[in-house]
């Protein structure tokens, strides 16, 4: 369809949109249930494709921009959202002059004449920090969407642009852009007490059946294309490791413009505490080390205490037991300054293990969590549990200021901030390391009363993010 009649078709349709939309009302707020928790509240969003607003309005942007290619669309949309900006425009050639946290395409791809043209446009209006947010219908539905057309339980729409997950994303790659995540919703897109519930909140999601959802989304990313360099704050919590404590500070390379290294001493039975104290007196003027002794319990509140005291750009975790390499970091460095990664996740799971570095049953917990945690988070996750994670400041600041959607749930730290990071679309990426056994004391993994914890935050996550 050229531009003129697809303006002639979006013009038809703008004054009986309203009424289409209350007609199949579970379809389009099931659409939105989806964009309002993919996009955080109070971002900055464009929507191109924009009908009357109702979407955009609905995800509270602090700005929110709407593009659409009916003066008709943009004169309700104005009317209906004073507080929004709109505009009429060729979607396939955005000058905007500015870049925005999400741009979301509804619905749009099936009516574009030249789709990798409108994601290069994109290009205009992102930063490296922009998602792109696309949702496009299951070509599987076709003959079911035609019968609704027919019996005039939908409005009738010309024949769209036939699009499958390779073909978006292979567009999206040409225009300099990766997916983060992808899926489907929605099995059943009409509303049955009871039914609905069921079958699009519990069947929809299960592997194999959630292919056949009706509702097709994306989101993507810009590939950055230049590196930075950044300053970096090493958190390592240590509880009854006095044997490790010097030795991190030995074995740890120079990378980043600065680099800072904080302890969080843990409440040891041993002399950890005393011995974190008397190296940072030994190497003071040779390294900036900083200390503190956590007030609360485990791994994950001494984790957030270093990382309130970090001053870096990029915040590592290192555990003290010295089991990942510190000689490693400058490759996790390396990952995200190059923008390969917004959140590196250290994976033990690829190269052979150390003698009595990992026991059998700790391995195969470890590949049921990541089977499980790949599915739940959209994103590939080989080691949940590996203790070497890093992300920007900047980023976990975000997680931390959206902690209230899990709460305070996770006694590790791994969890929280993996969660806070898939819940923030950002990239992730695992780092393979080689694991090492220890040299000093023994591990503060309780394996039954954790790996019971672990199975509990599973199906936490399940159901934060997949059955919601």
């Amino acid at each position: 369809m050229n531009k003129n009649l697809l303006k002639e078709y979006f013009d038809c349709l703008a004054l009986n949109r309203d009424k289409w939309i209350r007609r199949n009302n579970y379809y389009h707020k099931s659409l939105k249930d989806l964009c309002r928790f993919v996009v955080p509240a109070k971002s900055s969003v464009l929507e191109v494709g924009c009908g009357t607003g109702d979407l955009l309005n609905s995800i509270e942007p602090s700005y929110g921009l709407g593009i659409d290619f009916s003066g008709r669309m943009i004169e309700i949309a104005s009317k209906k959202y004073p507080n929004l900006n709109w505009r009429v425009a060729d979607a396939e050639k955005l000058e905007l002059g500015e870049s925005f946290d999400y741009i979301i395409f509804s619905d749009l791809l099936g009516y574009l004449n030249d789709i990798e043209r409108a994601f290069w446009s994109l290009r205009s209006v992102s930063n490296n920090k922009t998602r792109v947010v696309i949702t496009y219908y299951n070509y599987f539905w076709e003959p079911v969407l035609r019968l609704a057309e027919f019996l005039h339980l939908k409005a009738k729409q010309p024949i769209q642009n036939w699009l499958s997950p390779n073909d978006v994303e292979n567009m999206l790659g040409l225009a300099g852009f990766e997916i983060i995540k992808q899926g489907n919703k929605v099995l059943l897109p009409v509303y049955i007490p009871l039914v609905s519930i069921f079958v699009n909140k519990i069947l929809a999601n299960l592997p194999l059946l959630s292919r056949l959802g009706l509702i097709q989304y994306v989101v993507a990313r810009p590939i950055p294309e230049d590196r930075k360099n950044y300053s970096v704050s090493i958190i390592i919590p240590a509880r009854n490791e006095k044997g490790n404590i010097e030795n991190a500070i030995k074995r740890m390379p120079s990378f980043g413009t600065t680099q800072e290294i904080i302890f969080i001493e843990g409440h040891s039975t041993d002399d950890t505490f005393d011995e974190i104290k008397r190296v940072a007196d030994h190497y003071t003027g040779k390294y900036n080390i900083k200390w503190a002794r956590q007030k609360g319990k485990g791994k994950g509140d001494a984790v957030r205490l270093g990382f309130e005291m970090a001053t870096g750009d990029i915040l590592m975790i290192l555990d003290a037991d010295l089991t990942m390499p510190p000689e490693d970091l400058p490759k996790f460095y390396n990952a995200i300054a190059s923008g390969r990664g917004e959140f590196i996740n250290g994976s033990r799971l690829v190269y052979p293990l150390e003698n009595e570095s990992m026991r059998f049953l700790n391995i195969l917990g470890n590949k049921f969590f990541s089977l499980m945690f790949s599915w739940i988070l959209g994103q590939r996750i080989k080691d949940t549990l590996c203790g070497t994670k890093v992300l920007f400041k900047k980023d976990y600041e975000l997680i931390a200021a959206n902690r209230k959607y899990f709460g305070d749930f996770d006694p590790f730290g791994d969890f929280d901030l993996l969660f806070g990071a898939a819940k923030l679309n950002l990239k992730i990426v695992e780092m393979p390391i080689r694991y090492q056994a220890r040299t000093y004391g023994d591990t503060n993994i309780q394996r039954w009363r954790h790996g019971w914890l672990l199975l509990k935050m599973t199906l936490f996550a399940a159901r934060k993010f997949k059955f919601r």
